[in-house]
């Protein structure tokens, strides 16, 4: 029985280990990493406390069409390197409520300019290069195609893929970051059930307005780094940092570990929360759910 015990406790520590590796790899050791960054997630590792979202109806929500904005902007793709894309992406509007979400299925999913496009425009592999499940919110459905917003310059994208290439499932959840108040609130169908103060980017590193959702959720291993206890990635992206220590300048809801800033403006375009309710957050609101920054 010792020895066994013995063993369990070896690898559980190898586990911890091999994680902190991956975020000191990805961000850098903490003690050089700035006391906030725009990012991009850490460690492929979803906390196990994330809640689950409610069965999707059997069809998704069906909306009168929208036709593509006449000005069409290029999207490279949310990933290192910025490579060249033909894909013209759309404009994302405030979702419904609640919102249904779109996971892809295979390995690759690909996102078309328009519905019944021969070709696609570009192409996403599932999982995302640091590990995470792509995941879109649905804007309205055309027969077997759907418009969703996607996690890629430039901010509130959105792009066409097939019915057949996702799952959908309902978000019944929002969350509303007040960048003037220095406030988040998060609500269900019951109502508000988190309403907190928060840190967001200064006046010469703004938070970015719009509308996005979380695409990730990861549990840091260690929760006296700058980032705290958890990360939820959010699909808007600095539109001063195009790139920050290494990543793409991708916002995220993360901890802290300087709670004293809580409620200033005084990160470099993310919104950091005291540990306690970031952990609070992550534990009441699933990947997916729609993020409305004003």
């Amino acid at each position: 029985m010792r020895a066994r015990r013995s063993v369990f406790v070896v690898v559980t520590v190898a586990v911890l280990l091999v994680a902190g590796a991956m975020v000191n790899a990805r961000l850098g050791p903490p003690s050089s990493r700035p006391a906030d960054e725009v990012v991009s997630l850490a460690p492929p590792t979803t906390p196990s406390t994330l809640p689950t979202t409610t069965t999707p109806p059997t069809t998704a929500p069906v909306e009168e069409p929208v036709s593509p904005p006449s000005t069409l902007g290029s999207a490279g793709g949310a990933r290192p390197g910025g490579r060249s894309s033909r894909l013209r992406v759309g404009q994302a509007r405030a979702p419904a409520f609640p919102a249904t979400i779109a996971d892809a299925r295979g390995a690759r999913v690909n996102l078309y300019s328009s519905p019944n496009d021969a070709e696609p425009g570009e192409t996403l592999d599932n999982p995302t290069w640091e590990g995470l499940p792509v995941v879109f919110l649905v804007q309205q459905r055309m027969g077997d195609w759907l418009e969703v917003q996607v996690s890629m310059r430039p901010n509130e994208a959105t792009a066409w893929v097939r019915a057949a290439d996702v799952s959908l499932r309902e978000v019944p959840y929002r969350i509303v970051v007040d960048t003037s108040a220095n406030r988040l609130t998060a609500y269900s169908r019951q109502g508000v059930i988190i309403d907190v103060r928060v840190a967001v980017g200064t006046g010469s590193t703004p938070t970015p307005t719009g509308n996005y959702f979380i695409d990730g959720a990861v549990k840091v291993p260690y929760d006296d780094g700058p980032y705290g206890a958890y990360q939820l990635s959010v699909s808007g992206f600095s539109n001063v940092h195009k790139t920050f220590a290494g990543g793409i300048g991708q916002i995220a809801i993360h901890g802290t570990n300087n709670p004293a800033l809580i409620g200033t403006p005084a990160s470099n375009g993310c919104v950091r929360m005291t540990n306690d309710d970031v952990t609070l957050l992550a534990s009441s609101v699933p990947v997916g759910t729609p993020v409305q920054i004003v």
